[in-house]
């Protein structure tokens, strides 16, 4: 008898467990694989991507893990990673030298992400998942590597 209950016991914990995992996995929803919907995104000053960039966003101890794959204005792919915290406290971006990420949540669908070249303010980016969970759209304002004056608004959908 006491096997038995020591059996449910054991059972029921992994269900448990495994539904607590699964509910933290999922409660974010900005985790998963994303494209760029070239159409419907903007990009001032330019350029427009020529190929969709896709973004896979993982769940990471108090924060996220974002692995950018893209191809740049001249045609070259691109890959960027970053690990981070949302605590508001620079990360180095692998793939993109002199450049840190920092992570701030704003709301149970949005985050921010302030991006520094050579440690200097460059674009604030505000990451709002819809809530159907099916796009999210990246506003992306501030002063690119040039000087310029950036406004892009991106628009990405879950793969």
């Amino acid at each position: 008898m006491q096997k038995q209950i020591a059996v449910v016991v054991l059972v029921l914990t992994a269900i448990l467990v495994r539904g607590s995992i699964a509910r933290a996995q999922s409660s974010d929803p900005w985790i998963g694989t994303w494209k760029v919907n070239l159409e419907k995104s903007t990009y001032s000053p330019g350029p427009k991507p020529t190929t969709a960039i896709t973004a896979k966003v993982e769940s990471f101890s108090g924060g996220v893990k974002i692995t950018i794959d893209g191809t740049n204005p001249e045609g070259k792919p691109t890959h960027t990673e970053v690990v981070g915290a949302f605590d508001g406290k620079d990360n180095p971006v692998r793939g993109a030298p002199n450049t840190t990420n920092a992570f701030t949540r704003i709301d149970d669908r949005t985050f921010e992400v302030a991006h520094k070249i050579d440690g200097k303010p460059s674009i604030t980016n505000r990451v709002v998942a819809s809530a159907d969970g099916k796009t999210m759209t990246g506003t992306q304002t501030g002063m690119n590597a040039q000087g310029q004056t950036v406004k892009n608004v991106i628009i990405f959908e879950k793969q």
